[in-house]
């Protein structure tokens, strides 16, 4: 059983951006189904967790329900994140919610990137912006990313494209490529104590009060 889970910035009811995730979810979901995988879909609204993220933004503590959001991406094995664009750059509400997530959450979880816009002109803001975005989170992006301007949605070129996404993202958790990556080639290196990275969790027992460093970061000597 493979678990996916939708994280949309969208705001407005119905949500364009919701849409396109959720038609991701369905192909790769169907997909899977055809190489004899089974698959769930969850979603996350980032919108209302508005207050919550600006919170931890400024606390560095998450709210219960924005907890239960993390832990939520913690335990997916692959991520569809859905943002809307404004003015050539990505949602601010977006990139506050990636902001409060673990350094080492996302550590070679495959992601598969979507925007939606009002205009053809922000179509770069997706591979521009947010794949770099997820690249400094080590996350295992799929090649193609999915964006949707209002002339896009009765186009067979989106259907397309929406096809591919999902048969790559499919293609990745058949194989258990990402398992691999993470047990050989990547570690925890900046992640919170007790945090949501659960491919790197660490505790305060973990960690050498009477080392070196330690003992001058405390006013100490280091002999």
């Amino acid at each position: 059983m493979r678990q996916l889970v939708i994280v949309s910035a969208g705001t407005s009811q119905p949500s364009t951006t919701r849409m396109l995730a959720d038609r991701i979810a369905a192909a790769s979901v169907e997909v899977l189904g055809e190489m004899g995988v089974t698959a769930t879909t969850g979603a996350i609204e980032v919108a209302p967790l508005a207050v919550d993220v600006a919170r931890a933004s400024v606390t560095g503590v998450p709210s219960q329900e924005l907890h239960a959001a993390l832990d939520q991406i913690a335990a997916a094995d692959a991520v569809i994140a859905s943002a809307p664009v404004y003015k050539a750059g990505l949602s601010g509400l977006f990139k506050s919610f990636v902001d409060v997530l673990d350094n080492d959450l996302l550590i070679a979880k495959p992601v598969v990137l979507a925007a939606t816009a009002g205009s053809a002109r922000h179509a770069l803001v997706v591979d521009e912006q947010m794949r770099s975005l997820f690249a400094y989170m080590r996350a295992l992006t799929l090649p193609t990313a999915v964006f949707a301007a209002p002339e896009d949605w009765g186009a067979a070129e989106l259907g397309e494209r929406v096809r591919r996404a999902g048969t790559e993202l499919a293609v990745v958790l058949q194989g258990g490529i990402e398992q691999g990556i993470a047990d050989r080639g990547w570690s925890g290196y900046q992640h919170e104590f007790a945090g949501n990275a659960t491919r790197a969790e660490q505790t305060a027992a973990d960690t050498d009060f009477d080392s070196p460093m330690m003992r001058l970061a405390a006013g100490g000597r280091t002999e």
